[in-house]
């Protein structure tokens, strides 16, 4: 998964949370450029950190890696910038500890956040009777909709352990919930084979970032994908839209009455989440207490709303 909003940076998060991941995503994180985890940022923000955490870093360095990393840990360093490193580390890491720490939160958020009851009212003639691939399915809100408008299969592919899990718990009490296929896997390694879906899709989750798609990830789900399938990405990144449409999707922009809110099912919630996701917007706090109602409309978040979408023919 991945998300266009802004969450806060560590009042939930520490640099022990790098722990929860397992050894392949952490293998993964700090073989790449991904998330900029330098050898350099990584021991200043491990400075004085747990000796544990350390170690296990240290482990899934390369050799050139280490010894910089090592080199770094030795240096005198001030506890401002130690602590500077930190936060920018745990900013950069948002959205993934929180999909592997707190996938309950990450799903009381989803919960709220209703898709434009047109994007899937639209693609519903390329879902019907088809087989789907939902990439980075989170907790299943694209999958779940994919079934619910007709589709034979859906396979649902999702990294995160935490999200998996919600995701087949939410699978088995649905309807034909045995439809729903849920599997491990990455953008840049989806588990299935060449041309062995009618049409792919990402909600919220596919960039042009490589980490979360890009280039490596567009191949993927472009190989898995049945010729005259399509590949499907809805809510983009507004900052990603030149990219999609240099590499041939058509940008599709559903008209909105009125501006589309999050609708919580409490004002508990609403503040729990909002406190976690938009620490640093305090407008959203200011608009929940002054209204007393548990939504928020996006333009007070100041993201845009989920009623776009881009397709591409394979």
């Amino acid at each position: 998964m991945f998300d266009q909003r802004v969450g806060s940076t560590s009042s939930q998060l520490s640099i022990e949370d790098l722990m929860v991941f397992d050894d392949d995503t952490l293998h993964r994180m700090l073989a790449g450029s991904n998330f900029g985890l330098t050898p350099e940022r990584l021991a200043h923000c491990l400075h004085k950190g747990p000796s544990y955490v350390v170690e296990r870093i240290e482990r899934h360095l390369s050799e050139q890696q280490r010894l910089c990393f090592l080199h770094e840990l030795r240096c005198p360093l001030a506890e401002d910038e130690a602590e500077s490193a930190c936060q920018e580390m745990l900013c950069a890491l948002f959205w993934e500890l929180t999909y592997w720490k707190t996938p309950e939160l990450y799903d009381e958020l989803i919960a709220g956040e209703q898709l434009h009851p047109g994007i899937f009212q639209q693609l519903q003639p390329d879902i019907r009777g088809s087989t789907v691939l939902d990439v980075g399915a989170g907790s299943g809100r694209a999958t779940v909709e994919c079934l619910r408008y007709g589709a034979k299969r859906v396979y649902a592919v999702e990294p995160s352990p935490g999200l998996l899990h919600l995701l087949e718990c939410k699978r088995a009490r649905l309807l034909h919930g045995d439809r729903i296929i849920p599997l491990v896997g990455r953008f840049d390694a989806l588990p299935l084979e060449e041309n062995s879906v009618d049409i792919t899709l990402s909600c919220s989750a596919f960039t042009a970032q490589s980490e979360q798609g890009g280039e490596p990830g567009l191949a993927e789900m472009k190989r898995v994908t049945k010729p005259g399938g399509k590949v499907v990405v809805i809510w983009p990144r507004t900052e990603d839209s030149l990219w999609l449409l240099a590499h041939g999707f058509h940008y599709v922009a559903l008209p909105l009455d009125q501006d589309m809110c999050i609708y919580f099912r409490s004002m508990q919630s609403a503040l729990y989440c909002v406190e976690h996701f938009y620490a640093g917007n305090p407008a959203v706090v200011r608009y929940l207490l002054s209204t007393q109602r548990p939504e928020i409309p996006f333009s007070i978040l100041g993201v845009n709303p989920p009623r776009d979408y881009c397709w591409l023919e394979v």
